[in-house]
């Protein structure tokens, strides 16, 4: 499939070929849900703790004598029935991440390329590099209609570029090997240099 080429001041710049094999899929949800599942996880701090009995602060000090007080029998202030006692099998620190082959992996990273494409929301531009200015850049934006974009650029991204669209709100810059299908999907408008589209048709071959 061919897409027009332009600049970011709007004007034409030719075309691109693109590979069908990856920019002309038909989607799956359910490939896309796999993808973006496994990224959050694998993002999820899984920091969550609790104190258990062997935790809480307390002294060990039998809390009552065990005869005579026409109540339950106690050991403990610690016990889990006990206000500000250890809490019984809570969260423990852990790993939230789960495995998922690499192939499912490269398709649900196709499928959200041509997701954009079928939708109309992916655009080509010659390249990504301005002054380090953000005014200007943001009314470039501004003038493109971008509202919630994210450019990907080459193996690299120009360092004035970056600078500048850093205080964009809702614009997002990665290189190439930091594509990945979250970061497609929450983006309204996907855009690609036709570095970046080299540097993706060889990762994804």
């Amino acid at each position: 499939m061919k897409l027009d080429v332009i600049n970011l001041d709007g004007s034409a710049a030719g075309e691109v070929e693109l590979t069908d094999a990856i920019f002309d899929l038909e989607p799956r949800a359910d490939i896309l849900h796999r993808v973006v599942r496994w990224q959050r996880n694998k993002a999820q701090a899984g920091t969550h703790k609790v104190k258990t009995r062997s935790e809480v602060s307390y002294s060990t000090k039998k809390i009552y004598r065990q005869k005579g007080t026409g109540g339950a029998r106690h050991g403990s202030r610690k016990a889990t029935i006990f206000r500000k006692g250890g809490i019984y099998k809570g969260p423990t620190p852990r790993s939230h991440a789960h495995d998922l082959p690499k192939k499912v992996r490269a398709l649900g990273l196709k499928m959200a390329l041509s997701a954009k494409a079928k939708a109309g929301s992916l655009i080509i531009i010659d390249n990504a590099s301005s002054e380090a200015k953000t005014k200007a850049l943001a009314a470039q934006v501004k003038n493109l209609g971008w509202k919630r974009a994210l450019i990907i650029d080459g193996a690299s991204v120009n360092e004035n570029f970056m600078l500048a669209a850093a205080n964009i709100d809702g614009l997002d810059v990665l290189p190439s090997m930091g594509a990945n299908v979250y970061d497609i999907l929450k983006r309204d408008t996907l855009v690609l240099t036709k570095a970046g589209v080299e540097a993706l048709e060889a990762r994804l071959k």
